[in-house]
């Protein structure tokens, strides 16, 4: 049991967003001391504590030790932005509420040596299923979410001082969600009818080798971008913040795995009353533009920097090739959760049907969406099966040496929701990458396997019913053999 202590107002309301949102840093969903600790509080919705111990496939930079979450001592830094001291940061898992709440609230315990500072980030996820974007919580003052959310989520950045060698410590979060009147509701903007889209210019980001903001390491080749602003940053393996990128050659979806180039709070594809900086920019153009173009802020970034040239986008160097850049240029860039992009649909299923042409619904629409992601143009995620679907469908299929015959059945399926990195993953674990092999299992064993994103003993018992039925190692642990076998199809 940890001693008592002192309160540190200081940080009060961005962390307390974090715990407020998220939940634990740590392995499991909601662990059982969270549910020990919650509480209603009489007409002021749900409060808890958070545990902190981290473990999973969400957390970069970062360890628990001593009850406390602090950096590792080699931390990371963001490949494309740079300007920066080692940080490190915990996606916590998400905290499902059971009613629908508009702010939440925080009681911090953190010291912040001098040069170090703590950024609590959150989203919210309502009905439909689909995520908002990411908003720091202001110091001092609870978060109001942009619209009402039954399940919410909180990130945690930790900031060192350049030169390494000094961490925040985050020692304790208690909070609490709740409902507030519609006078004090974050004012919601009418939905646009599509994604916002904007023609920036795009750099070869390269680096392979370097680690991304989300904890991604470059490869030769990769598939993903940066973009100058976390509040589109998506967690390590996901797709759940992506753009389109349409250059001279095609088009290719990509998600957002880095921050960068230049700035770091530059959210140019918002309107200006919500940009997180440089409110006096139309929306659609990133501050290095204006600076580079215009001379704004002194020709400078947000680090003071001297722009030399208009970036608002790094490629990977496979996506960068792919749309048909040979050197640096212009792309027109969709940003896909946008208002009327529908963000990431539901890719969670109890079970998952035949889809063909001419099918429809909520799960064409994962379909497509998987497909997009990963480099197989299905166009729009619409929820028709059709030839522009079925043909990527095909691409898909023959790329996995598959059965090509346009149809989703299970071993597509399977192949397509297992998509992406191969962490090793074992009983403890959480986050997205779990929640990943959850749903391919579901596929691939034909009975579902809850999506919680916590690796418990109902999922490694799927586990190892998967490795037993199909020839493998019945260990429990997921590795390269049982990924490549997910992936496969099999």
């Amino acid at each position: 049991m940890r001693g008592r202590r002192r309160r540190r107002p200081v940080l009060t309301g961005a962390l307390a967003l974090l715990v407020a949102l998220g939940v634990t840093t740590g392995s499991g969903a909601a662990t059982a001391s969270d549910a020990s600790s919650a509480g209603k509080a009489p007409g002021q919705g749900v409060s808890w504590r958070a545990e902190l111990g981290v473990r999973g496939g969400d957390d970069v930079g970062v360890r628990f030790a001593d009850g406390a979450l602090r950096l590792r001592a080699e931390g990371v830094r963001p490949a494309s932005a740079g300007g920066e001291g080692a940080q490190g940061a915990a996606v916590l898992p998400v905290r499902d509420l059971g009613r629908a709440v508009h702010r939440v609230s925080v009681d911090l315990e953190a010291r912040t040596p001098q040069g170090t500072r703590v950024a609590v980030d959150v989203r919210g996820r309502g009905a439909g299923g689909v995520w908002t974007e990411w908003r720091e919580a202001a110091a001092g003052a609870p978060a109001l979410l942009p619209r009402a959310a039954s399940s919410v989520q909180a990130r945690v950045t930790l900031f060192g001082v350049a030169g390494g060698g000094v961490s925040p410590v985050v020692e304790e979060l208690r909070l609490s969600a709740e409902a507030v009147p519609a006078s004090e509701r974050a004012k919601e903007r009418p939905r646009a009818a599509a994604a916002f889209s904007a023609t920036v210019f795009a750099t070869r980001e390269g680096l392979v080798g370097h680690t991304t903001a989300n904890g991604h390491v470059i490869q030769p080749n990769d598939h993903f971008v940066a973009l100058p602003s976390r509040r589109g940053l998506s967690p390590k393996g996901s797709h759940e913040y992506s753009v389109r990128v349409c250059g001279p050659a095609r088009c290719e979806t990509a998600p957002v795995w880095d921050v960068g180039p230049w700035n770091t709070k530059d959210d140019y594809w918002n309107p200006s009353s919500v940009r997180e900086m440089w409110k006096d920019l139309p929306q659609g153009k990133p501050e290095a533009q204006a600076a580079y173009q215009d001379n704004y802020n002194g020709g400078a970034d947000e680090f003071g920097r001297q722009v030399a040239n208009p970036a608002g986008i790094d490629l990977a160097d496979g996506t960068f090739y792919n749309v048909g850049l040979n050197n640096n240029g212009w792309v027109t860039v969709t940003y896909l959760w946008t208002d009327g992009g529908g963000g990431t649909p539901q890719l969670s299923f109890p079970s998952y049907s035949t889809l063909r042409d001419g099918s429809s619904g909520p799960q064409v629409s994962a379909a497509q969406h998987l497909l997009n992601t990963n480099g197989f143009d299905a166009g729009a995620v619409d929820g028709a099966f059709g030839p522009n679907t079925e043909s990527a469908v095909r691409a898909f299929q023959q790329s996995r040496s598959l059965s090509v015959d346009g149809v989703v059945g299970s071993k597509t399926w399977t192949a397509l929701l297992s998509a992406g990195s191969k962490p090793v993953l074992r009983q403890g674990d959480s986050g997205a990458a779990v929640e990943r092999l959850q749903r391919a299992l579901t596929a691939a064993l034909g009975r579902t396997v809850d999506a919680d994103g916590a690796f418990g003993p109902n999922t490694d018992d799927a586990v190892r019913d998967y490795q037993s039925s199909r020839g493998l190692g019945v260990d429990g642990i997921v590795g390269s053999g049982t990924w490549g076998a997910l992936q496969a199809g099999r």
